[in-house]
């Protein structure tokens, strides 16, 4: 037997941590408690308002938490660890990226949002353009965000969970799918947008504690000297180049192209995510709606800090073999084998509980954003015209969640083995691509005309969908999703560089090529209100 398999072997074996019976106490102990707070914030479901916004009830802070709680997902929590302890500085861009993406969210969107609109994005840019093609277009775009967030969320579910428990069939990982999107579906039908919230925020509070005390443990075994850990991680990695950059981004002009792509979807898409804007709805001001953005920034910030310390440590105390050979690998390897080297079984199941709280608040907010978005804006305004009742609207949107929730398992189970951060980078991409554009000439673009914003959203959705469909990530590389077949004429991992220009210029040509009139009096109260507040839908009284 040669080194190599004997280390891998050895590499494997080291794997099996942590006690599955104790993980799964974890687990039911986790879920036991959020039903019930889920359940009692249920019986205040009344209205659309109460079920879509939470009422607009919540503070900046409490509202600034359930944000970070449904941003910091299963790719931020173990798959970013994963990168930097691989690619050292250049993973750590990664971090970098989606923090910069909330000043975008600050500036540009978080406050006249707010103002402008009622439940989804599709009430922002409808505001003055026509109802029908713009809510449809909006409704699509949406639903295309969410698929390619919930499949990694869902992926990345099966994989933790099941290795946690012990299993290895792909069969036993399918069955841990049908667990999670089953509470999905409870979470959602039963707490509506309050119950979500209220799960993000304990998932928020854990993630950022059991990363806090991760962090401090790893630091103080190195003397709290970051440096002596940055030695030891580039010594271990027998490379003192990952501590530079250029490790997985600088090594050909293609590989610098795609790093511009990636960081351009990144910054961008934030302000893009269909879940991350429905959050600004409910707070009752667009005061609070920008603290929650400070707030969010705050603690985003902080846990992306503590992921450099984590993904070097990783690195150092276990090694990038062991990391490669680890079940689950580098999405979920490194974050295990550093808590168990840190705090045995008990902290393994601690941070497994975590991560495991991550993907069902993150794949929660997803579910009641699609469901939304389909309920309001395609039933209510486009089927039903505008004549549908809030009651008849909330049990379109609940039948809505039971679809997607089906559609996300059976999606679930085929991505099974896929990249979790990589489909997070695309559904970012998505998002900067479809929705981003559209958003910004809307609010502050006065000659925008409803055939711009329909030609920037389905062009910027297209143009990306097909580019990740010929683009080496989808086929034609061992690590692609269909190794099998070769059809990869787009040479970059990441359609952003392309699609996000693209669909800015779809929208300035479709507007001035429109001849219809937009009405002088809605653009100017959209003005008015996004700026102002005055008219911007207020709190629910119960």
């Amino acid at each position: 037997m040669n080194q190599l398999s004997i280390a891998a072997q050895a590499a494997a074996e080291s794997t099996q941590v942590g006690n599955p019976l104790v993980n799964i106490g974890i687990f039911i102990a986790f879920v036991g408690i959020t039903l019930v707070i889920v359940l009692r914030a249920s019986k205040n479901n009344k209205t659309a308002a109460d079920y879509y916004a939470g009422g607009r009830s919540f503070t900046g802070t409490q509202n600034g938490t359930a944000i970070a709680g449904d941003y910091l997902s299963a790719a931020s929590f173990l798959g970013i660890v994963g990168a930097i302890a691989i690619n050292g500085y250049d993973g750590f861009l990664y971090s970098i990226g989606f923090l910069v993406a909330w000043l975008v969210a600050l500036l540009l969107v978080a406050e006249l949002l707010r103002n402008t609109g009622k439940f989804t994005m599709a009430d922002v840019l409808s505001f003055r353009l026509k109802q029908r093609p713009v809510r449809i277009a909006a409704a699509i775009s949406t639903l295309a965000v969410c698929v390619f967030y919930l499949l990694a969320q869902m992926a990345g579910a099966g994989a933790l969970v099941s290795l946690l428990l012990g299993i290895d069939e792909k069969l036993g990982q399918s069955l841990v799918i049908v667990i999670v999107g089953a509470l999905m579906i409870l979470y959602v039908l039963v707490g509506g947008m309050k119950g979500t919230t209220w799960v993000q925020i304990i998932k928020a509070c854990l993630l950022i504690a059991g990363a806090l005390i991760m962090t401090v443990w790893t630091l103080a075994i190195f003397g709290f000297n970051f440096s002596e850990l940055l030695g030891k991680a580039a010594e271990v990695a027998g490379n003192p180049e990952i501590l530079n950059p250029g490790q997985k981004y600088g090594k050909s002009e293609t590989s610098k192209l795609d790093f511009i792509s990636l960081a351009l979807a990144l910054v961008l898409g934030t302000a893009g995510l269909p879940h991350v804007l429905m959050r600004f709805y409910t707070v009752p001001t667009a005061k609070e709606a920008r603290k929650s953005v400070v707030w969010a920034i705050w603690l985003i910030g902080a846990f992306y800090l503590f992921t450099l310390v984590l993904g070097f440590g990783a690195g150092a105390l276990i090694g990038p073999e062991k990391i490669i050979a680890a079940p689950g690998g580098v999405n979920s390897g490194p974050l295990r084998l550093l808590a168990y080297e840190l705090g045995g079984t008990v902290l393994l199941g601690l941070i497994s509980a975590v991560a495991f709280a991550t993907i069902l608040a993150v794949v929660a907010g997803l579910t009641i954003t699609a469901a939304a978005s389909f309920a309001h804006d395609v039933y209510a305004s486009v089927i039903a015209k505008g004549k549908s009742t809030p009651e008849k609207e909330m049990q379109v949107a609940r039948r809505t969640v039971l679809v997607i929730g089906v559609f996300a398992i059976a999606g679930g189970i085929g991505a099974q083995g896929q990249n979790v951060a990589f489909l997070v980078a695309l559904a970012f991409a998505v998002a900067a691509s479809a929705n981003l554009p559209t958003i910004l000439y809307s609010l502050f673009w006065k000659g925008f005309k409803t055939r711009g914003a329909v030609w920037s959203m389905y062009g910027g959705l297209g143009s990306a969908l097909l580019l990740i469909i010929f683009s080496p990530v989808f086929s034609g590389s061992e690590t692609a999703m269909i190794p099998s077949i070769d059809m990869a004429i787009f040479p970059l991992a990441n359609p952003g560089i392309v699609s996000i220009p693209l669909a800015f210029f779809l929208g300035w040509l479709g507007s001035v090529t429109d001849r219809g009139t937009e009405d002088a009096a809605k653009q100017a109260e959209m003005e008015v209100r996004s700026l102002t507040g005055v008219g911007a839908e207020k709190a629910v009284d119960h």
